[in-house]
């Protein structure tokens, strides 16, 4: 049988048949383990823990499954290799930007972003801590691309002290009588990722951490479980909102807090778009002034932006990349443009992009060029012909990138429901944490009953990932 989304240049998977069913045994024997003490138990424990370790978004709860993420070994190795094999591609496009005006055009900046993304911010790296949103289809061996966001990877906090807590649930006790179960953490990374960047930076002293963000944003509990992270590892951390700032003798304070690094979780368009202070916000003008470092820096904003897979997939820019990169680039992303009137190529064949694109609504997406949580997100299958035409014409007024449908995985995860255990399929996303731009390491997992998977746009739940193999 050939995959959804397999074409003549896609390589074939290295991930081991023998997974598969591994894997497909193993969710069954999590499942038959969930007797109505067992569930009973582990769901009243879920909820106790989720109250007292603040695993909320917003006033909804983080996690409404019994079961983690479980991947095998050669699955996460799969994914990255594959996350391996694409990221010199980003970087070079993000090299070509800072060189080229025409080919920086081409990410559709905003006028104060062309400003900023070119200044210097004491480290290599512009996106030490990344994450890339995937659907992985395990059994086809096929993995897509969707998104990159290279400006503020959110989640590693949950998903941490979720690992934590379903570790010490009575399901997965008895499930560790039979496999044996591997967490992925990531926090750890945050901070050394943090650390690595202000000594690049020039940071001498023992930094000083502000978790940077609005007090009001849902996410606001993850910062907790990050301050108290730093903390324990010994480093002075404050929740800090961006209008407590002040620059003052060439000092970042937050009232008494002098702060020396910035683990940024606020968005770049909001800190110089929200209030009426713009590029003379007191966080803007002294990381411009190499008084504070930044992670990540306004640097992030090329590759942030969801034409950086339009970039990477258009014909115009293959002299940018190499052999291995251009087979990368094919193999685990999907064919993306910007929304214009331009003739392009799509399957070998020259097309006229917006004609194409009206004709062919049921096997496009159409997203914002910077947006987060699924804002401003179509998918043409959804909305009448007319609809996605008025779209198309509206949503060329501002950057905006179309994108080719990919086959949406799925999974049964069991439910605590009336006292009983219901088993839904449920669709999924694979989204691993990258760190220096090179490497994977952790992975986000959100699942939905609808198409559309993410846990910001109003439903959904996130797990844990945890690595599995047979005792």
């Amino acid at each position: 049988m050939t995959s959804p989304l397999t074409s003549d240049r896609n390589l074939q998977s290295p991930v081991s048949k023998l997974s598969f069913p591994m894997l497909n045994q193993a969710i069954d024997t999590y499942h038959s383990l969930l007797t109505p003490d067992i569930a009973n138990a582990s769901w009243d424990q879920l909820q106790d823990q989720a109250r007292r370790r603040g695993l909320f978004f917003g006033t909804r709860d983080v996690i409404t499954v019994l079961r983690p993420r479980l991947l095998t070994f050669d699955q996460y190795h799969f994914l990255q290799n594959a996350i391996s094999s694409v990221m010199p591609a980003f970087s070079k496009a993000y090299q070509a930007a800072l060189a080229d005006d025409t080919i920086r055009a081409r990410f559709c900046l905003t006028d104060w972003e062309e400003t900023m993304v070119r200044e210097p911010f004491g480290f290599q790296e512009p996106s030490p801590s990344s994450r890339m949103d995937t659907f992985y289809l395990p059994d086809w061996g096929v993995l897509q691309l969707t998104e990159f966001n290279a400006e503020i990877p959110a989640g590693q906090g949950y998903t941490d002290v979720l690992s934590e807590v379903f570790y010490g649930m009575p399901i997965m006790g008895e499930f560790q009588r039979e496999y044996n179960v591997f967490p992925l953490p990531t926090r750890n990374q945050m901070l050394r990722t943090l650390l690595d960047s202000y000594r690049e930076w020039g940071g001498a002293e023992r930094p000083r951490i502000a978790i940077l963000d609005w007090q009001e944003v849902p996410t606001y509990s993850e910062f907790v479980l990050f301050r108290d992270y730093f903390e324990s590892q010994g480093y002075e951390a404050r929740i800090v909102d961006p209008r407590e700032c002040e620059f003052k003798n060439g000092e970042l304070l937050a009232g008494d807090f002098h702060i020396n690094l910035i683990y940024k979780r606020v968005l770049i368009s909001e800190l110089v778009e929200r209030g009426d202070l713009g590029l003379e916000h007191p966080v803007i003008r002294a990381v411009r002034a190499n008084a504070v470092c930044m992670v990540n820096p306004f640097a992030c904003k090329i590759l942030h932006k969801k034409a950086s897979l339009a970039v990477l997939t258009d014909e115009r820019n293959e002299h940018l990349f190499n052999t291995d990169d251009l087979l990368a680039i094919a193999n685990f992303i999907p064919w993306t443009r910007v929304l214009q009137e331009r003739k392009t190529v799509y399957n070998g064949e020259t097309v006229d992009l917006m004609p194409f694109l009206a004709q062919n609504k049921d096997e496009f997406v159409i997203k914002p060029n910077d947006e987060y949580g699924g804002k401003g997100v179509v998918l043409g299958w959804t909305v009448s012909q007319s609809e996605w035409e008025a779209l198309l014409q509206e949503r060329m007024q501002e950057p905006s990138i179309a994108q080719k449908k990919v086959a949406l995985p799925g999974e049964p995860f069991p439910s605590f429901v009336d006292g009983n255990v219901e088993i839904y399929d449920r669709m999924l996303d694979t989204d691993p944490y990258i760190w220096d731009g090179s490497y994977m390491s952790g992975s986000l997992c959100r699942l939905s009953t609808a198409a559309l998977l993410n846990v910001t746009a109003g439903g959904g739940s996130t797990v844990p990932t945890f690595l599995i193999e047979k005792r």
